[in-house]
């Protein structure tokens, strides 16, 4: 398990790109991110869905809440990224996914 510094640090660097990422994608995505107290929050124009996105230090790992599914990526040293230990997935990938899959659009990208 990484220390508390390196997580504090690699979290909030790895949700402050993702944000850029979802910032860039939420014009024709049909949804709104939002930030508030280090919570990253995607809102969908329905009004049906939210995702949210957490840093929990004391595990050392990024929840997401989305689809009705709490996701728990780890940090993974060799790829130096959070990532799902069940699929591989790193946060940017995995949030896409989710974001195809609520929004029912194989054309979202994250860049």
């Amino acid at each position: 398990m990484i220390d508390e510094i390196t997580f504090r640090h690699e979290s909030d660097k790895a949700l402050e790109s993702l944000k850029q990422a979802l910032f860039r994608a939420e014009e024709a995505g049909g949804f709104e991110t939002d930030e508030k107290n280090g919570v990253l929050n995607v809102l969908f124009e329905d009004g049906a869905a939210k995702f949210v996105f957490t840093p929990n230090t004391p595990v050392r790992q990024v929840w997401i809440s989305a689809l009705s599914t709490s996701y728990k990526l780890d940090w993974d040293e060799t790829v130096h990224a959070f990532t799902l230990s069940k699929t591989g997935e790193d946060l940017r990938t995995l949030t896409e996914r989710l974001l195809r899959e609520q929004l029912d659009d194989p054309a979202i990208t994250l860049t």
